[in-house]
């Protein structure tokens, strides 16, 4: 199978619950104790549901301090690019920097490798509207999609699958295949 023909797993995890100190600017919150419990959670759920081939490759992470904490509170070890953009930003954007990721990670996954599975750790609402937008008219309907349009809560985590190249990666070309609230 050519890497053409393979699909491609991106994971969508919105950061965990967040404190809110008395003067902390929005950027700089901190994840609450249920925040961290939660975040270790979507690790785990992640390294479970995941097969052996889509074991994460690479991490677009939001700059902002709780989704920061929610990746290393994960235990997901992949190499991991922080990215501004995500925060405070909108699908266009991301989707933008999902289009890059395989320039992105070229250094870390070799000449040779494949970028096969995308976690990308940012915030609602953008991380719910990628979910729904992305999915392909067969599953932007289905039950997964319902559940993600009901509530898209902190630790939730949405897969989705293409056979769509990264730097093609545009509204209606995945399936959405999974969507999980870590507790």
């Amino acid at each position: 199978m050519s890497t053409s023909d393979r699909y491609r797993t991106l994971v969508l995890l919105r950061h965990a619950k967040s404190d809110y100190p008395s003067g902390v600017a929005d950027h700089d919150r901190p994840l609450a104790d249920r925040g961290i419990r939660e975040a270790a959670l979507a690790g785990d759920w992640i390294r479970e549901t995941l097969t052996a081939a889509d074991e994460v490759d690479a991490v677009l992470c939001s700059t902002a301090t709780r989704t920061r904490q929610t990746l290393e509170h994960s235990g997901i070890t992949a190499p991991v690019q922080y990215v501004d953009r995500i925060y405070d930003s909108t699908p266009g954007t991301v989707i933008d920097e999902i289009n890059r990721a395989r320039s992105r990670f070229a250094g870390d996954i070799g000449d040779h490798g494949d970028l096969s599975t995308l976690l990308v750790v940012g915030h609602e609402p953008v991380m719910s509207f990628l979910a729904l937008n992305l999915a392909d008219s067969k599953t932007c309907n289905g039950p997964v999609a319902q559940q993600i349009s009901a509530k898209f809560p902190t630790s939730s985590i949405a897969v989705l699958r293409t056979t769509e190249p990264w730097d093609q990666l545009a509204l209606g070309s995945a399936e959405l295949v999974g969507f999980h609230t870590a507790r």
